[in-house]
């Protein structure tokens, strides 16, 4: 699954984030390859959301570099002279999940996917809903396409926001812990269909608490900690021999449950 050494992704050097005078990321440094599953772990508030948050620019960093597919993401200081060329680019090619499902209440299930590809991707509605309908088969929900979202499960709804990602073709899906606000029995089939995706070879960041799914289905794991990242290796490496002690500390806690 891993892309070559020379093709990377995502590229992040010595990346600061402040929130106000709290310092949230220090000095990362971080590559994704191209095909790579890169899971991001550590406890609540270390830091790992704030991460993919600025990969898709939805959060702004002050210093160092962060270059996502070949596009430099603005720093903080170049959003207020209004230099968002490269912001809007790096967007289109990347997709995200979130904790919560962000779907669109008053429409349904097929709306809600067709909607970014007709106005971004100035696909047409007969095109828009092809491409649905053929996503929706793929995350097992063609027969839901004309519901409205309210009458999903949590589970359902995530694997419709997923398929929406989908659409718009994208060449990095980053994943916020997409199962931490679904009941136990509906998080299978959330990560079924991630499972699925990075058998396809989809460059995924995904930050989670499924240890099991971390081991089994990334190339590599990262642990960050009070806004560092501590800890890299292999699912082999990371569960079996860390280095770290807080990385030790960690996984016998969250391993125990």
């Amino acid at each position: 699954m891993t892309g070559s050494q020379g093709d990377n992704i995502v590229q992040i050097t010595g990346l600061n984030k402040y929130y106000g005078s709290f310092h949230v990321l220090k000095d990362v440094d971080l590559t994704v390859a191209r095909g790579e599953v890169l899971v991001i772990v550590g406890a609540s508030g270390s830091g790992k959301s704030t991460l993919i948050r600025c990969v898709n620019g939805l959060e702004e960093y002050q210093s160092g570099a962060l270059e996502v597919d070949g596009f430099l993401m603005p720093r903080a200081e170049d959003r207020e002279f209004g230099e968002v060329k490269g912001l809007r680019e790096i967007r289109k090619g990347v997709g995200m999940v979130f904790q919560q499902f962000n779907l669109f209440p008053h429409l349904t299930v097929l709306q809600n996917i067709t909607l970014g590809p007709m106005r971004v991707r100035g696909k047409s509605r007969a095109e828009a809903d092809i491409q649905a309908m053929q996503l929706l088969d793929r995350v097992g929900l063609k027969d839901q396409a004309q519901k409205y979202p309210g009458a999903l499960s949590g589970g359902q709804q995530q694997r419709v926001a997923i398929a929406r990602s989908l659409a718009m073709e994208p060449h990095l899906m980053l994943f916020d812990e997409p199962t931490s606000a679904l009941d136990p029995e509906m998080v299978g089939e959330v990560l079924d269909v991630m499972r699925e995706l990075a058998k396809e070879g989809m460059t995924m960041m995904i930050v989670t608490h499924e240890m099991g799914f971390a081991r089994e289905v990334s190339d590599r794991v990262i642990y960050v900690d009070q806004g560092s990242i501590t800890e890299s290796g292999t699912p082999e490496q990371f569960f079996d021999n860390p280095q770290n002690e807080r990385t030790r500390t960690f996984l016998a806690r969250v391993l125990r449950h």
